[in-house]
């Protein structure tokens, strides 16, 4: 699994829903990078967009990026940007 997202509209609700979703990955052996895990964060970036408690709006950094990629020429270009060599 790569990203999972919990929130609520109040900190003991999320701490409940946090911690169901910890005890289930443990149950079903799932492994977590502690490198690339937040906690409590009031905004972060996902696919593209910056979230934050009271909505969502592009996050223009990334979509630069993004538009500034070559095309890929082959399929090979595309497994390979994919992560798929």
């Amino acid at each position: 699994m790569d990203d999972f997202t919990v929130y609520s509209s109040s900190f003991d609700v999320c701490f409940e829903n946090l911690t169901l979703i910890l005890k289930r990955h443990m149950e079903t052996n799932l492994v977590l990078n502690y490198e690339k895990c937040l906690f409590m964060v009031e905004q972060w970036i996902v696919l593209g967009h910056l979230v934050f408690t009271r909505g969502f709006q592009v996050y223009k950094v990334t979509i630069n990026i993004i538009l500034s990629l070559p095309y890929p020429g082959s399929v090979q270009e595309v497994l390979s940007f994919l992560g798929h060599d």
